[in-house]
């Protein structure tokens, strides 16, 4: 994926601590839209706002965690790719992660840039091959609605 295909990604990521925020957006801003935000409340209100396609956040945060973040976020916005990342080797947060707030893949702090640049374009691709999908199965629906509107019109004549 080239650099301008990767700009078309929009980012969300949550971390409290403003020094990740700026570190994130520093290695990443060259490669994607970035939208940074200091704590879940904040993650609702750009998604709100933004279309996001991968979300990434942080596990530890003051108020809601990564995860409570991720799950509460799901029914209003199903169709970002999410990524949780923590410091701690937290078994339980990532077992919770993936049952409950959808994860796609789980990243521990401190992140290697590469891998995490790799990481964001799959779950872009996932993030279109699952749209795509959606749009295909829509335009299916309506030809087969199609098909039998015109049946039904060959039955009656």
């Amino acid at each position: 994926m080239s650099m301008e295909e990767n700009k078309k990604i929009n980012i969300l990521y949550v971390d409290d601590e403003v020094s990740n925020l700026n570190m994130f957006k520093a290695n990443f801003r060259y490669y994607y839209n970035i939208v940074l935000a200091k704590s879940a409340e904040e993650g609702k209100k750009v998604l709100n706002e933004t279309d996001i396609h991968v979300i990434i956040t942080d596990q530890r945060m003051p108020g809601e965690t990564g995860v409570e973040f991720l799950a509460s976020i799901i029914d209003a916005h199903p169709d970002p790719i999410r990524m949780l990342l923590t410091g701690y080797a937290d078994i339980e947060a990532v077992i919770e992660a993936v049952n409950k707030g959808k994860i796609y893949h789980y990243i521990s702090k401190p992140w290697e840039e590469q891998h995490l640049r790799v990481t964001i374009d799959k779950a872009f691709e996932v993030y279109s091959l699952r749209k795509q999908n959606k749009e295909l199965t829509q335009q299916l629906l309506e030809a087969n609605q199609q098909l039998e509107f015109l049946l039904r019109q060959n039955m009656l004549s």
